[in-house]
């Protein structure tokens, strides 16, 4: 497929796309007039990276991340790093994770109060 297919199926820009490509995160093959030609699996590889970016990953851990992920027998050198990136991500998605249930809880709490004044009125007003 074309870059444009790939961009309007994705939701990416075609700016981005092109800067995948230069930061090798991505690597279409090139048709003899030089357009390039994307697999159906760039469609899930662009979306793993649009969510690894929105992790925070820098291009480099995405990189060293889709150098284990996408081989089907990854180079055992590479798989300290990727370990190593990973784990960090899931211990800051986990502490994220806690911290969006504590604001969820005082939420509820907060809402179930607010709504018991109003049925009942807070004596004041």
């Amino acid at each position: 497929m074309h870059i444009s297919e790939l961009s309007d199926i994705t939701g990416v820009s075609l700016r981005s796309l092109r800067y995948y490509e230069e930061k090798e995160l991505l690597r279409p093959a090139r048709s003899s007039n030089g357009y390039r030609q994307y697999a159906e699996s760039d469609i899930e590889r662009v979306r793993l990276i649009q969510m690894y970016f929105g992790l925070g990953l820098t291009v480099k851990e995405i990189l060293s991340f889709f150098e284990c992920a996408f081989d089907d027998s990854p180079k055992r050198d590479c798989l300290p790093n990727a370990i190593e990136v990973g784990r960090k991500k899931l211990d800051e998605i986990t502490r994220q994770m806690e911290q969006l249930q504590q604001a969820k809880g005082h939420l509820e709490q907060s809402i179930a109060r607010w709504e018991r004044i109003l049925r009942e009125g807070d004596g004041g007003a």
